[in-house]
Parts: structure tokens; C-alpha cells; sequence
């Protein structure tokens, strides 16, 4: 098969049509530092159209903060010989739009030689996303790890409250019984009796705290019954009735399971620190190919506007659990009209195949 040969007019407008394909932006600027092409992504980044860019400095597609070190950059990079370079390893540019809002970018720079002297040419890449997710991670680390510090100081207040004081109590008890036994057998008798309830106690405070931990229910009857069992303790705790509306048939493994169950956990923990309520309703069921639950009190409710932010009522917590597992949760509220949360959860493929 022959060759084809292109003329130049060819060649060029084919250059500038693969160009104006490509999906990053990419911007060329001469040795002055003029644009001397601007595809249609980088319309499409910047929001300049290429009639008003064309011939002006790079510099107007920069923040003014970045303007005079990207000058010295494109001068340093012009006497290296190096063919290509990343602009900004490891640390986050930031173009301007046409309509002056910055955003951050990935860029990087390559130089050619052309008849009419060095050209440069710099592609570019929005990361708004990117850089989003990443403050969102960082973000959520530091709030998951306030969260288990949290648990982990108030199960540490628990067992000193309840577990070492019961137990200095019964020991300085035992030391009692050691030295009076013989002498006063009636009386030590009463002694032992109380002995008995206090240990009754410790091992109640004991359960509850292991069962705050990991219930055991959750394990051995699944799901539904846990959630069953959350509601009546709950009742017991703080005398708020609480009606369930659960799918008798949803079987969730792990980690999901728990995820629903610990969302449910911590949503009537907030209704009982919070909303001063009377009645809580909880609803678990399937909607398609996700978990949806519910956790809605008739309580105080408060300005999701306000100053009082939803974070101060554990939503962080809450969303953490549902987005590790690609989930959101929501919560609605008004001033005395109580309050309500959502979340919906990715069911695993085996559990609603």
C-alpha cells in the first residue's frame, strides 16, 4: 500500500482537530509567554473562549498568587533541555476561570523546537474531585478517629463508675468478712447477702457493656432480633416507646449487618441525649438493591441551619458507617417537629440476587 502524503495545510488542520479531540486541556505558549493554541477542553476548563486567548500571556489563566513563579518556572524550564517535567509534584496548582473562580489542577509541561523558536506546551487536568475526595478522607479520618476515642472514653468512665468502684466496694467487704467471720456470724451473713447483689450488679454492668461493645444477639439471631433487642433496651433505659416496622426476611452478612444495626444504635443513643421524645418509630427494609432505615422521634427537633449542626448530633458517626459501605445518610428536622434519619445502604449482590 503507498504512503500518503499530507501537505502542510493537511497536516496542520488534522493536528488541530486531534488536538481539539483530546479530552485534557492543553494550552501552547511561545518563548514571550503568549498562547499560541488553546484546545476546545481548555474552553471547556477555563471557560475563555480561544478568540479572547489567543496572543495573551498564560498568566491571565492563573491566579494572580501564582502569576510571577510561573514565569520563573517556564524560564527555568526553557534552559534545562529537559523534554518533559511535572509541574507542581506534590503540590496542588490552582488555575482561573473566566468567570474568577480558581479551581485545582494537575499540569504538566513539554517543550518542542519549531522554526519559529521553543514552544511549550502544557496539558492540563481538572482535579476538583480529586483534591475533594481527598480533604473529604483527610477530614473523615480525623472525625472516625474522634469518634473511637469518644467510645473508647466513655466504655473507660463506664468501667470505672460502675465495675472498679463495685468491685473496691467488695473487696473491702471481703476484708470484713475475714475479720469479723468468727466473732459475729449473724452479721456477716447480712454482709454476704449484699455481697451477692452487688455481684448481681457487676455482672448486669458487665453484659451491658459487652453488649454496647458487640451484641451478642447480633451474632447468634441476626439482624432483625438485634434490632428488636436495641428497641427494648432502649425502652427500659429511657422510657421511650419505640415502634418497629422491620423486613422479617432481610439477612444481611458482614460487614453490613453491623453497619445497620450500629446506624439504628447510635440514632436512638442521639434521640435519647437529644430530642426529648416520647415515641421513636425505626423501619428497616428493602427498597431494590439497597437497605433503607429509618429512625424518626416526635422530639424537639432543631434548625438544621442553625448553629446547632448536625455533627454535634452524631451524624458524623453516622455517616461514616454508611460510607464505607458506598452509602448517605440524611437527616431532616424543624423545631418542634422532631427529627428524622435516612440512610441508604448498597445490599451486597448475594443478598438480593
Amino acid at each position: 500500500m503507498p504512503l500518503l502524503h499530507l501537505s502542510d495545510a493537511d497536516a496542520a488542520s488534522r493536528l488541530a482537530a486531534l488536538l481539539d479531540s483530546a479530552m485534557d486541556a492543553i494550552i501552547s505558549i511561545d518563548e514571550g509567554g503568549h498562547i499560541v493554541l488553546y484546545n476546545r477542553a481548555a474552553h471547556a476548563t477555563f471557560g475563555w473562549p480561544a478568540s479572547q486567548v489567543l496572543g495573551q500571556p498564560l498568566s491571565m489563566l492563573l491566579p494572580q498568587r501564582f502569576r510571577s513563579g510561573h514565569g520563573a518556572h517556564v524560564r527555568h524550564f526553557a534552559t534545562t533541555g529537559v523534554t518533559h517535567r511535572r509541574k507542581g509534584e506534590g503540590v496542588v496548582l490552582y488555575g482561573l476561570r473566566a468567570d474568577g473562580t480558581e479551581f485545582p489542577m494537575d499540569a504538566a509541561i513539554s517543550q518542542i523546537e519549531t522554526s519559529q523558536g521553543k514552544v511549550f506546551s502544557v496539558i492540563v487536568r481538572d482535579v476538583t474531585e480529586r483534591v475533594k475526595a481527598r480533604q473529604d478522607l483527610a477530614r473523615f479520618a480525623t472525625e472516625a478517629s474522634s469518634i473511637r476515642e469518644q467510645e473508647k472514653s466513655r466504655v473507660a468512665r463506664e468501667l470505672h463508675d460502675e465495675l472498679a468502684q463495685s468491685l473496691t466496694a467488695l473487696k473491702m467487704d471481703v476484708t470484713w468478712l475475714r475479720d469479723h467471720l468468727a466473732r459475729d456470724p449473724a452479721t456477716a451473713a447480712g454482709k454476704v447477702a449484699g455481697m451477692l447483689v452487688m455481684l448481681d450488679d457487676c455482672v448486669a454492668a458487665t453484659r451491658r457493656i459487652a453488649a454496647d461493645l458487640r451484641p451478642l444477639v447480633l451474632d447468634d439471631l441476626g439482624l432483625v432480633a438485634a434490632i428488636e433487642w436495641l428497641a427494648q433496651n432502649f425502652t427500659q433505659r429511657h422510657g421511650v416507646s419505640c415502634a418497629l416496622d422491620l423486613d422479617e426476611s432481610l439477612e444481611l452478612g458482614e460487614p453490613h449487618a453491623t453497619a445497620v444495626f450500629r446506624i439504628v444504635q447510635e440514632s436512638l443513643n442521639n434521640v435519647a441525649k437529644h430530642a426529648k421524645a416520647r415515641q421513636v418509630w425505626v423501619q428497616v427494609a428493602r427498597e431494590g438493591a439497597q437497605v433503607v432505615l429509618q429512625v424518626r422521634d416526635d422530639g424537639c427537633g432543631f434548625d438544621l441551619g442553625g448553629a446547632r449542626k448536625p455533627q454535634s448530633l452524631g451524624l458524623t458517626g453516622l455517616r461514616e458507617r454508611a460510607q464505607l459501605l458506598q452509602g448517605t445518610v440524611q437527616m431532616s428536622s424543624q423545631p418542634g417537629q422532631g427529627t428524622c434519619v435516612r440512610a441508604q445502604i448498597p445490599m451486597p449482590l448475594k443478598a438480593h440476587a
